[in-house]
């Protein structure tokens, strides 16, 4: 099966034209943007990405996150403790989905990342559509994992009021919002292009 490397195209990244691959640095014909066959040095700076939000995955979870006080007096929670108090308050749906968003999503779009990372140092002999099918999930999940910080905000502008009750973000919420970025970084610096290319290297 022919690929398009193969037939010396190159694919732009940002308007998605095919090209005639350029010797040395080239640009899109329609757009101006720089083409590569595959992003520099993808792995390197996924790996980095990751690492560092597993650095912040710590803060971001041990740290307040928020602080509610209500006619002079409130706890800061974390991330863990605002899911128990919603759940003893009844709102079990509403902290299971905080969980799931704020915890969950994050370790598992971490994971996710580093099995593709190993996937393509180690060639490893997984299903490549699979592992295409997965780096999908990972682009598409990671948006609801900014959903702390919109319910933060929403708190923040509908709670505040004055000296009856007042909202105020915590530092955990800082942490948590550069994993978020950070995870978003790393899917979009891996080139997922390098996983098919263990299988043109297995077919020669």
């Amino acid at each position: 099966m022919k690929t398009a490397r193969a037939e010396g195209l190159v694919l732009c990244r940002d308007c998605h034209l095919l090209v005639k691959a350029p010797r040395g640095r080239g640009v899109c014909p329609r757009c101006g943007a720089a083409l590569h066959a595959r992003i520099p040095d993808s792995v390197a700076r996924t790996w980095a990405f990751v690492i560092t939000a597993w650095i912040a995955l710590f803060p971001a979870n041990i740290y307040p996150i928020m602080t509610v006080i209500y006619f002079g007096e409130g706890e800061p929670d974390t991330i863990i403790s605002g899911v128990i108090q919603l759940a003893e308050e009844g709102m079990v749906p509403i902290a299971i989905l905080v969980f799931v968003a704020s915890i969950v999503v994050p370790i598992l779009k971490l994971l996710g990342i580093m099995l593709l990372l190993f996937t393509v140092h180690f060639k490893w002999s997984l299903s490549k559509t699979e592992c295409t099918v997965l780096y999908r999930i990972i682009e598409v999940v990671g948006a609801w994992s900014m959903l702390d910080l919109f319910m933060i905000s929403i708190l923040v502008t509908m709670v505040d009021l004055g000296t009856v009750a007042q909202v105020t973000a915590g530092p955990g919420a800082t942490a948590f919002a550069t994993v978020v970025v950070l995870t978003m970084f790393a899917a979009m610096s891996f080139d997922p292009r390098l996983v098919w290319d263990l299988q043109e290297e297995s077919n020669d």
